[in-house]
């Protein structure tokens, strides 16, 4: 009886966790940006206290970052968009090496080159969402 009465009334079924519109590569490439900002800010200012800041700023934010790229290549790319775009699984783990590099280090270009592959990802992203 119990089971009967908690039993789903509806079944609803999605590819992905909520229907389409929640996912978005800027999310990611915002934290990215914050990353190279942070270094910039930190090659900048000379505050051991300050550059302390910074480092626990720039280490979030490129987590933060990594997430998102995650989430993208987990919940909302299925196989045909590995099927038509045979490089994203490289370019996912490239990016998500280039925020690790970016993660720890104070270097601001490691900060532009996981900007420049959240780019790619975001190209990739906004050409399936036309398909």
């Amino acid at each position: 009886m119990l089971s009967r009465l908690f039993a789903p009334k509806v079944k609803v079924s999605a590819h992905c966790d909520l229907p389409c519109g929640v996912y978005d590569p800027a999310q990611a490439r915002i934290e990215a940006e914050s990353v190279k900002a942070v270094q910039e800010k930190y090659q900048a200012n000379e505050d051991p206290h300050f550059r302390a800041r910074a480092t626990v700023i720039k280490e979030q934010r490129a987590e933060l970052a990594k997430h998102h790229v995650s989430v993208l290549w987990s919940d909302y790319f299925k196989p045909p968009h590995f099927e038509k775009y045979p490089e994203l699984h490289v370019l996912i783990n490239d990016t998500l090496k280039a925020l690790s590099a970016a993660k720890a280090s104070t270097d601001p270009k490691t900060g532009e080159k996981a900007l420049e592959l959240i780019a790619e990802i975001d190209r990739i992203f906004w050409e399936t969402k036309k398909a």
